[in-house]
Parts: C-alpha cells; sequence; structure tokens
C-alpha cells in the first residue's frame, strides 16, 4: 500500500511522465524489484493510482449527494458541493483523469480509466437528473459535467475566482429550466 500512496502522490504532484520508479521505490522505501514484483510496470502502477483515485472520488461523491437532504434535483446541485470540498482537499493541480489524458499517450491502459471515470460521471448525472423529472436527462447531464470539468480547470489554473461556485449556479439555471419543461410536458 505504500508503493501506491507515494506513485500516486508523486504522480499527481508532478506529473505521471516526470516520475520514474526509481523515484517512487525511493520515496515508499523499497527496491524496484519490490515495484515491478507487484505492479509488473510502470504503466500497471499509473493504472492502479488512477484507479484508486477514481474509487475516492466516486464514494466521496456518492456520500455526499447521498447525505443531501431535499428534492432530487438538488442531487444534482449537490455534486457541485462535493467537488468544492474535493478540489480543496485533494485537488490543487486540477483533475488527474484530465491531467493523465493530456501526458499518457491514447493506446495507454491509464487513459482507459480516464475515460472510465467520465462515462462513469456521466452516467451518475443522467440517473440523477432522471430521478429529478428532467426534460433531458442526458443532455442535462452532459452540460452538468462539462460545468463540473470547466470548473475544475479554471479554479486550477486560478483563471476564475470562484469557478466551482459560478458553475454550480449556472448548473442550478440548467436544472430549473430541465424541470420546467418537463412541467411543461405534464
Amino acid at each position: 500500500m505504500r508503493i501506491l500512496e507515494t506513485a500516486s502522490r508523486l504522480f499527481y504532484e508532478q506529473g505521471i511522465r516526470a516520475v520514474g520508479v526509481e523515484a517512487i521505490a525511493e520515496e515508499a522505501g523499497v527496491t524496484k524489484k519490490t515495484i515491478y514484483d507487484r505492479f509488473g510496470s510502470k504503466e500497471q502502477l499509473i493504472v492502479a493510482y488512477l484507479r484508486a483515485r477514481d474509487g475516492l472520488w466516486r464514494s466521496t461523491l456518492v456520500k455526499h449527494v447521498n447525505g443531501h437532504d431535499g428534492p432530487a434535483e438538488q442531487k444534482i446541485l449537490a455534486t457541485f458541493d462535493a467537488l468544492r470540498s474535493w478540489m480543496r482537499e485533494r485537488n490543487s493541480r486540477g483533475c488527474a483523469f484530465i491531467n493523465a489524458a493530456v501526458e499518457l499517450p491514447e493506446d495507454h491502459p491509464g487513459r482507459k480509466v480516464a475515460r472510465e471515470q467520465k462515462t462513469w460521471l456521466l452516467t451518475y448525472l443522467e440517473d440523477l437528473a432522471r430521478q429529478a423529472r428532467a426534460a433531458d436527462p442526458a443532455a442535462l447531464a452532459a452540460q452538468v459535467l462539462i460545468l463540473h470539468e470547466g470548473a475544475c480547470v479554471a479554479d486550477s489554473m486560478h483563471s476564475v475566482d470562484q469557478a466551482v461556485d459560478r458553475a454550480a449556479h449556472m448548473a442550478a439555471v440548467l436544472v430549473d429550466t430541465s424541470l420546467a419543461g418537463e412541467l411543461a410536458r405534464s
């Protein structure tokens, strides 16, 4: 576990390409052979890092949303509260999956993990939109995902003050518009 924790921290803080197996071994207090025995390759260690981070984000998001009382449409907006907390605690360099997608070649197995994470988030948002009886759950989910991603990038780049708050406000407008469309159809 110490190897994965060390690799995760170094990959996130310094970049996947910038961190070699030697640096991970030295910082974790193990040999390179131990890393290769446990993970097989740096590529598989990268996959393990991304899967662990994905699992942590999913559990954080779902726990936060499930802990939110109120109507179903408010759960969509609660995802921004989770994002705000996540970014404050674990996301100073932006989204680890976007960072990995930028660094890794298209055929790297880590890119597949990054795509799976974004697909899961889109599906999760669509489920929340469906529960809220949005007029077009898929469209609303896509819009909210774009707001999540944009807020994450803008925050990490320090290009927009209160990026998550602004994105949440835009999402509230989208949710209200989508629900008004559903009510008009009823």
